[in-house]
């Protein structure tokens, strides 16, 4: 087996392509971050078969790609749900009892934040201020916000979620 060659191929020929023009320039590894937000892009994270892919093409020790991955925030690797729930925790959100919101949804899902719904329908994360401190608590679903959320309200918002994705059925 020739170790130079990836074990598995994972990766978009697109992003194969960019890592190899990433590689053509001078300190082709300060590409990395770059590479990542393309990976995680177009898969939604990071796996390890992504990240052993990439040490791999760009030439660097897997064990960077992986220390690049966890060290900032931004970057998943564990898949999502279809519907991303975050919670605020910023000052304004948090002082207004976001913290109870964030509780409610982890009795009702039953995760805890930063995970995924073992049927990949729900996800649970928190976030810092998302700017929209007038709404304080908010919750962001995917693309919709809401705001002014009460701790009353989440068994609706995940109600409202079902109906969605019983509708789309």
């Amino acid at each position: 087996m020739n170790l130079q060659e990836p074990l598995t191929k994972t990766l978009d020929k697109s992003i194969i392509t960019f890592i190899e023009e990433c590689k053509s320039k001078a300190n082709s590894e300060s590409f990395l971050i770059s590479i990542l937000h393309k990976v995680q892009g177009k898969y939604g994270y990071l796996s390890q078969e992504h990240m052993q892919e990439v040490a791999e093409t760009l030439g660097v020790p897997a064990s960077t790609v992986s220390g690049v991955a966890t060290f900032y925030h931004f970057f998943r690797l564990t898949p999502r749900g279809k519907y991303n729930i975050s919670v605020c925790m910023g000052t304004a959100c948090y002082v207004k009892g976001a913290d109870k919101v964030v509780e409610e949804f982890k009795d009702h899902l039953g995760i805890a934040e930063g995970e995924t719904t073992p049927d990949m329908m729900y996800s649970l994360e928190i976030t810092r201020c998302v700017g929209v401190c007038g709404l304080a608590p908010v919750v962001i679903v995917n693309d919709k916000v809401y705001g002014k959320v009460a701790r009353e309200q989440v068994p609706g918002i995940i109600a409202e979620l079902r109906k969605i994705d019983e509708e789309q059925v």
